[in-house]
């Protein structure tokens, strides 16, 4: 496909009219006319030969393909808005700008937080915006990666992609404090034989994983999508979860549990912030990887003592 041959208002109109399904709507999201949003419909089904839209009673479906391609165009908009608002240089202090980050709710936590308050102070014009990442990371990086300014995982689970590092931290065990079979600390046989709360997203939990590798397979009773509910949902029972030890010390008081030593060595987190090489040469993305670097390098990065928040 030629690229010169191309016209990129396509894309534009594409994305309206599929998340629209409507001409009119199409029309009046991008500030087209009625007219010429149906001409821009007809030019796209010539080109993917579909009609991408089907009209279905009073309103329009969109046809297998014109599902396959909502996503896609949206992200290509995404990456064609980034590449033509890039700049030579980047005034924090005085410039607007919109950043979209991938994250789970223990990076915002623990990461996130603070780097939201540092742009407060440093660059008023700045709206940081966090969103819930899902199993597309992972299966379909380049594109995903394309369409937000970065995302935060730690190494392992996205490779070939830039990254900028940012701390590093370690995985302890929750149980109920008054936990009738746990005393001061806690045994494989232990994992084996209670039931868990886990985080659902195995992507973000490299230590599923390793707990698989040494044939331990949790007996899960209750599973969530957020790691900052887990002490919750293991006070009061016999259960027993696996949390991030920085996560756990800003948790601490939520719920009556105890924070014990991993029974194995578990692998340690590196949180890095990986983006697509499109933004490298960004003046405001620059910006804002050399502060979210100087944020990390003024988290604590000491461990406390096993069992101990």
């Amino acid at each position: 496909m030629n690229l010169a041959s191309l016209d990129l208002n396509l894309v534009v109109a594409l994305h309206a009219l599929l998340e629209e399904r409507s001409v009119t709507r199409a029309g009046r999201r991008i500030g087209l006319s009625q007219p010429a949003a149906s001409a821009a419909l007809a030019r796209l089904r010539r080109h993917f030969s579909d009609d991408l839209l089907a009209r279905k009673g009073n309103s329009y479906e969109l046809t297998p393909l014109g599902a396959a391609l909502r996503e896609p165009a949206a992200n290509a908009c995404g990456v064609l808005e980034r590449l033509f608002t890039s700049r030579a240089d980047f005034r924090p202090g005085t410039e607007r700008r919109d950043f979209t980050i991938l994250s789970s709710d223990y990076a915002i936590a623990v990461f996130g937080a603070e780097l939201a308050r540092v742009l407060h102070a440093e660059a008023p014009g700045v709206r940081l915006h966090f969103q819930n990442m899902d199993g597309r990371i992972v299966e379909a990086t380049d594109t995903v990666l394309g369409g937000v300014d970065g995302v935060l995982v730690p190494h392992g689970v996205i490779s070939g992609f830039p990254a900028v590092e940012l701390y590093r931290d370690e995985w302890v065990c929750l149980v109920s404090a008054d936990h009738p079979d746990i005393g001061e600390r806690i045994t494989m046989e232990d994992l084996a034989r209670l039931p868990w709360a886990v985080y659902r997203r195995f992507f973000d939990a490299p230590v599923t994983r390793q707990l698989g590798t040494l044939g331990l397979e949790p007996r899960v009773e209750v599973s969530v999508q957020y790691f900052s509910l887990l002490p919750n949902l293991v006070a009061g029972t016999r259960r027993v979860t696996l949390v991030q030890r920085r996560l756990a010390r800003m948790l601490q008081g939520i719920a009556p549990v105890r924070v014990l030593p991993c029974p194995f060595e578990a692998v340690p987190l590196q949180e890095a912030l990986w983006w697509h090489p499109v933004h490298s040469q960004d003046a405001a993305h620059i910006w804002l990887r050399e502060t979210a670097a100087r944020v990390a390098a003024g988290l604590d990065d000491r461990p406390e003592p096993s069992g101990a928040l």
